[in-house]
């Protein structure tokens, strides 16, 4: 954690003053009311499409970062454990595919390996793309995140991971909204 140095300036307030020494934490009575400097974010995708068994809540094998700013995203277990507590934003997008119309798509997020928050397709496509997002608090020691999918279909089913165009369609993100 910084140093942080105080002034008195005037009218205008206090100055604070890091001491680069790493995240700066700015606390009232003992209250964390911000972290400030290497806060936790992330933005992963898979590197491929994955087939998967109609039906069954499989891991989306996120193992691919585009960043990871505090390194808590693991690509070998597709876990997010932040190191700071807090109240984080988590987006998630899955891109299912079928080979039949009556195929439907649901996108999960897991907390410390229990379904916590989901999001169904409503439409009965080939392709479909339900995305998620919610405020999720994060003990910041032993909380951890992880991202399931379900895809229902009559005939093969699978992960997608991009439009023909290159654009993600299967992704998830995260970031440090308010540390606790």
């Amino acid at each position: 954690m910084a140093l942080i140095n105080t002034t008195t300036t005037g009218v205008l307030g206090s100055t604070f003053y890091g001491d680069g020494t790493g995240s700066l934490t700015v606390q009232e009575n003992g209250v964390t009311l911000g972290v400030f400097g290497k806060q936790p974010a992330f933005f992963v995708r898979p590197s491929g499409n994955l087939a998967v068994t109609s039906g069954t809540a499989t891991k989306i094998q996120f193992n691919t970062k585009e960043f990871d700013t505090n390194s808590n995203f693991d690509t070998s277990t597709y876990r997010f454990t932040p190191t700071v507590a807090g109240y984080y934003q988590i987006s998630v997008s899955l891109r299912g595919t079928g080979t039949s119309t009556n195929t439907q798509t649901s996108v999960h997020i897991y907390k410390n390996g229990s379904a916590y928050l989901s999001g169904v397709s409503t439409n009965t496509n080939l392709t479909q793309f339900p995305v998620i997002s919610a405020l999720v608090y994060m003990n910041g020691t032993t909380d951890y995140i992880e991202f399931y999918g379900t895809v229902t279909g009559t005939t093969t089913v699978s992960f997608g991971t991009s439009n023909a165009d290159g654009s993600y369609t299967t992704w998830a993100s995260g970031v440090l909204v308010r540390a606790a």
